[in-house]
Order: structure tokens, then sequence, then C-alpha cells
């Protein structure tokens, strides 16, 4: 986003989306508040009055990313399709759910940050019969998302196709989780 094209007004959203950007090209270590305003073409200030500091800015990108896995998983009609739910939006926004598990990068005591955890918390456990069922659920789908992103199926025999969706699809359909 260049300088001379910055005029919509919402430069708060504009700064998380180029953060989510830049976080999915090269990590959260790629990221710092100075690189932010150069790539969003602002001030150096810009970020630090909207977000305080990197730790801040890292916590909205989570907010919002726990949003919109609250939402996606909120469209899904029952426990196995909210499954592919969490593996599309890792997918999908790769910048969001690479902050979004960071307590040590995230600031723990934002009650936003809680609340938005907890509203996505409540759809992965909707449908199952206990917490440690849960708890399995989340993991599965979680690792399973990670090892994808992280290209670490590549070439692996268990990776028995190519589309990660369907993949996730036939690792859910021989799991019970009820």
């Amino acid at each position: 986003m260049a300088k001379s094209t910055y005029h919509h007004g919402d430069l708060r959203a504009a700064l998380l989306a180029v953060a989510a950007e830049q976080i999915a090209a090269g990590g959260v270590d790629s990221v710092s508040l100075r690189e932010l305003a150069r790539r969003a073409g602002v001030s150096h200030a810009a970020p630090a009055h909207h977000f305080g500091d990197r730790r801040g800015l890292l916590t909205e990108l989570a907010v919002e990313g726990f949003g919109l896995l609250a939402d996606a998983l909120a469209a899904a009609p029952d426990l196995r399709e909210r499954a592919i739910a969490y593996v599309r939006f890792a997918l999908a926004h790769p910048g969001h759910f690479e902050v979004m598990f960071r307590r040590d990068l995230l600031r723990p005591d934002d009650p936003r940050l809680a609340d938005a955890r907890a509203r996505s918390g409540e759809y992965l456990r909707s449908g199952t019969a206990s917490p440690p069922a849960a708890l399995a659920a989340w993991s599965l789908v979680h690792g399973f998302a990670s090892l994808w992103r992280e290209g670490a199926l590549a070439g692996s025999a268990l990776a028995t196709d190519s589309d990660p969706q369907a993949l996730a699809r036939l690792m859910v359909g021989a799991v019970r989780f009820e």
C-alpha cells in the first residue's frame, strides 16, 4: 500500500491487514511498527498511536483472528464441519493464525482478547461430550492445520490427498469426538 493510495480513513484496519500480510509472508519476527508504517505508507508514529507497541498490535491481530475464527465456526452446522472450518480458517488467515495462540507475543490480560478467545472456544467445544473430547478435537485440527501450514506433510505417506480440506475431512471422519 503506497502512501499516495492511503485515503480510505480506516488506518487501524489497514495496519492490521498489512501486519497480517507481513506475518504470512515473513513470519511474526518480520513485523515491527516502523516497517508496518513504511509498508502502509504512513508516518512511523501512526501504528504506535493506534496500538501502543508491537505487543498491542499483535494482540489486536489476535482479537481480530479469534473473531474471524468464531464467525467461521458459527457457520458450520456440526462438529465435523467446524473442524474443517478451523482448518480452512488457518489456511486462509495465516498471519492471524500465527499469532493467535502465541501468548508470549500478546497482552494476555486484555479483556477483548479473553472474550474473543472464549467465543471461538465455545464453538470448538459444542458438539463434544466432554472437556477431554473437546481438547482432543481442537488438538487434532490445530495440529493438522499447523503441520499443513509448515509444510511438514509435503511428501509424507500420510498425506494421501493434496487438498488440505479433503485430507482434513478424511482425518476427521476417522475419529469419533462425541
